[in-house]
């Protein structure tokens, strides 16, 4: 289940209120209507997609050497120069059409259609080698590409370097602006700007870690404080109007497109490229897009690892949709520690297992619950509503995301705020008729709305996150907040999804495509009728969200056949909508009934083998109990595992 392991009474008790409060329902639930699963598309209607005139795929490329390793190279962003011309073969020869970003311009203004197959090509950095190495290999090709160039380094004075990881860079490995005119001049390269001084790390908090600077407020240790917002936004906006301007002096035209260092940037900073100009801007997170209206974010396939074509071609056609997700849930509760030694360690573990097990995700806790009653008493980041236990979801989701390489997304309540200001607290708060309900505030109030989201917007600020994970505790009784909420269950329901909407574009405004997870129980899924005591839908959240977390808890549900019940679970997310596609099985570890004995790691892998078997694609469990080694980590990677048999690193 996706709630901290500090509110496992609460958890308790909720779920044996709920199992009271659906008692009435088990003569009335029918079965749920059966619904096909997604399908998936057809080779026939991807064609038709590809050739509509508006999809565009953009590769992302950095340096081309001669001398790059096959694999394992200090430079895992280089890609050998044999390998690069087979990859401008293949695209030939397969009916691509490389295209210009004016091209794409034109595009999404309506002026214009896109060939088949568009793709763009793009370079980041600025290296040397995009003119030694790369633009012979255009103009053979008579192909157009976007360079994307720092322009603090190709300005780099002879006797500065710049850290690039396998070794330091000096001025000779960067391009000049003598070539970048002769290039320009070409007709087939356009410059772009890569900042001019924002490719680098600041310090992000006060443990000291270094996160991208176009997205960062820097943690001041002298002055023990954060950049404010209005200081974050002009230290940005000078660097990009210093690049702008050096490229409009330089070469003669102004950029068109920024290229964020890092793929790091926001909805504001997008804005200050707006206005200087540059209403194009590029992102590492998908393949292929529709190209609309709006130009921000442009999905790019980062080509690492120094591909082959055969590496190539499995990436372009690859569905990345039928990638599983494997998640841990992660109680930063655990982490906290008063002694910073001790808290040093307890992240020191959680690293190494979470590398250890391989999963894809880890959904981390970003809010505190020492009392273990379900509701946020404080937060993990610095915020304007509630305490702040500890300033840790910064440096812990970093490091996460860093050293074991998994994405990471905050998992925050909804509704289950304890309010410093009591008053106010008691103002706002949904009076239940059962008192071992989550304490929880009014979302049909404005006040409600402005605090939570400000929650929401603060968590997007403090740190690094690619997705949300909403609490189990967005959920109305049909006997709440009468005469305030609508009447119909699915109104109620589609009231608290539209409220999460509203939080993920609060957290939006900071940190761009995030991510969706809402936690689901149980019951509404088994007894669809039961929607009026949860306010919870399984196919409107799976049209919702990105993803359902559907807690797969058995023992929680005090069933008597743990996998008969599961196996039940499963047909019923079968029969709805998307079902399968949308659908994370969220598992538990531990028995709380029975003093949180551990679920053992046999029943657990034959439980996770039937899941699979009968079509299951994404799995989690709850809790994952780093401290104490349980499950096991040789467990814990044979289940839930993202790597390929027998756990290769990726």
């Amino acid at each position: 289940m996706i709630m901290s392991h500090a509110s496992v009474r609460a958890a308790l008790r909720r779920a044996f209120a709920a199992a009271l409060l659906a008692l009435p329902l088990a003569a009335l639930a029918a079965p749920a209507a059966q619904a096909p699963e997604d399908k998936d598309y057809s080779a026939a209607e991807a064609a038709q997609r590809e050739n509509r005139g508006d999809q565009l795929l953009v590769l992302s490329y950095h340096d081309v050497r001669d001398d790059v390793a096959r694999k394992g190279d200090p430079d895992a962003y280089a890609v050998s120069t044999q390998n690069f011309a087979a990859h401008l073969d293949w695209l030939a020869g397969h009916g691509y059409h490389p295209v210009a970003l004016s091209d794409v311009i034109k595009a999404s203004r309506g002026e214009k259609k896109l060939p088949p197959k568009a793709v763009l090509l793009t370079f980041d950095d600025g290296l040397r080698s995009i003119y030694t190495h790369v633009f012979p290999l255009l103009r053979a090709y008579n192909y157009p590409a976007l360079m994307a160039v720092v322009t603090g380094w190709v300005d780099l004075p002879r006797d500065q370097q710049v850290d690039y990881g396998p070794r330091m860079f000096t001025h000779d490995d960067f391009v000049t602006w003598d070539q970048l005119r002769e290039m320009q001049a070409s007709g087939l390269i356009e410059i772009a700007s890569h900042s001019d001084n924002l490719h680098r790390g600041i310090t992000s908090n006060p443990q000291g870690n270094t996160m991208p600077a176009a997205i960062t407020r820097e943690w001041d240790a002298k002055a023990q404080r954060y950049e404010t917002e209005a200081q974050y936004l002009e230290r940005v906006r000078r660097d990009l109007a210093a690049s702008a301007d050096k490229i409009k002096r330089e070469l003669g035209v102004s950029p068109q497109s920024v290229v964020w260092p890092y793929a790091a940037y926001n909805s504001q900073t997008n804005d200050l490229a707006d206005k200087l100009g540059m209403t194009v801007t590029f992102d590492l997170e998908g393949r292929h897009q529709t190209v609309g209206r709006d130009l921000h974010g442009l999905a790019r396939l980062l080509v690492f690892d120094n591909p082959t074509v055969k590496d190539l071609t499995y990436e372009l056609r690859h569905d990345e949709e039928l990638d599983g997700v494997r998640a841990l849930q992660v109680d930063l509760d655990y982490v906290y520690d008063a002694d910073p030694a001790q808290q040093a360690r307890n992240l020191d573990k959680l690293i190494e297992r979470v590398k250890q097990v391989g999963p894809s995700h880890v959904f981390l806790q970003a809010f505190a619950d020492p009392d273990g009653n379900g509701s946020a008493d404080a937060m993990y980041f610095p915020n304007r509503q509630l305490p702040m236990r500890a300033d840790l979801y910064n440096r812990v989701a970093w490091q996460l995301k860093t050293r074991a390489n998994v994405k990471v997304f905050a998992w925050l309540p909804v509704l289950g705020f304890e309010l410093p200001d009591k008053a106010l607290d008691a103002q706002l708060a949904i009076k239940a008729s059962n008192p071992a309900e989550t304490h929880r505030l009014n979302p049909f109030d404005p006040r409600t709305r402005e605090i939570v989201s400000q929650v929401y917007e603060d968590l997007a600020v403090s740190g690094y996150t690619e997705g949300l994970l909403f609490h189990d505790d967005a959920l109305l009784r049909d006997d709440e907040l009468r005469g305030i909420a609508p009447d119909a269950p699915a109104a109620r329901t589609q009231a608290l999804i539209d409220f999460t909407h509203a939080l993920t574009r609060a957290a939006g405004k900071w940190r761009p495509k995030l991510i969706t997870v809402r936690n689901l129980f149980a019951g509404p899924v088994l007894q669809p009728k039961s929607e009026a005591w949860f306010a919870q839908d399984l196919a409107a959240f799976n049209n919702a969200y990105d993803y359902t977390a559907v807690m797969a808890m058995p023992w929680m549900e005090n069933s008597r056949d743990p996998q008969r019940w599961i196996d039940r679970l499963v047909a019923k997310v079968k029969a709805s909508p998307r079902g399968l596609s949308r659908t994370i099985f969220e598992l538990q570890t531990v028995d709380w009934r029975d003093n949180s004995k551990p679920i053992p790691a046999a029943q657990l892998k034959r439980i996770v083998h039937r899941l699979q078997a009968d079509g299951a694609r994404h799995l989690a469990w709850y809790p994952d109990d780093f401290i104490a080694d349980r499950p096991s980590t040789a467990d814990a990677r044979e289940i839930l595992s993202a790597r390929g048999f027998p756990y290769i690193e990726k």
